[in-house]
């Protein structure tokens, strides 16, 4: 419920006060109004500013370890270590589509070091719809916060590409590979 209010609190000073600003006793599960405003905790416990991210392009990912596209780690590895100049890969598991995700964050960071090598920065296990949405999936999925897009994710490894700027640009459907011409060129812009 106080999740809920907060959002309320939020959206009514969009629409009150024009251009709003992260104030900075924020909580770390409060939607931000800028991209570059979250602050979430990772798959080790430790907090991330998404303000380190400035000046690069970050592909977001929803992931699962017992899913039909969890083979797509590998891919997203290849791809963060071909483009982590100019890109960063963000993971968050969730077990919001057919249970896929069931582990606890040691066993996750496990499976992913295990068998893909990962060395991406993966996040704490988040909600990505319905209750409970972690704020980050919210502000991705609300037009209202990010400008234009309402599509929430349909499967595990659905993909949303910022810009430079903290921009949202783009959305990719689960089948949709990192190595796609669409997420290609769209980097390249």
């Amino acid at each position: 419920m106080k999740f809920s209010y907060s959002i309320l609190v939020f959206l009514s000073s969009c629409f009150s006060y024009g251009d709003v600003k992260r104030k900075p006793e924020q909580p770390l599960n409060q939607v931000s109004a800028s991209f570059y405003d979250f602050k979430l905790l990772s798959i080790d416990g430790k907090v991330i500013d998404f303000s380190t991210y400035k000046g690069k392009k970050v592909l977001i990912v929803n992931t699962a370890s017992k899913c039909g596209f969890t083979p797509q780690y590998k891919d997203l590895e290849r791809f963060y270590e071909k483009y982590k100049d100019k890109v960063v890969v963000l993971g968050f598991p969730c077990n919001d589509f057919g249970q896929q995700e069931p582990g606890n964050a040691k066993e996750i960071k496990g499976f992913c070091e295990e068998n893909y090598g990962i060395s991406f920065q993966l996040f704490e296990k988040v909600k990505v719809k319905g209750e409970g949405i972690s704020p980050l999936y919210k502000w991705l999925t609300d037009p209202k916060l990010n400008g234009w897009n309402a599509q929430i994710p349909t499967w595990n490894f659905c993909k949303y590409l910022i810009n430079e700027k903290g921009e949202l640009v783009g959305f990719y459907a689960s089948a949709i590979k990192p190595f796609s011409k669409k997420i290609l060129k769209d980097i390249e812009k």
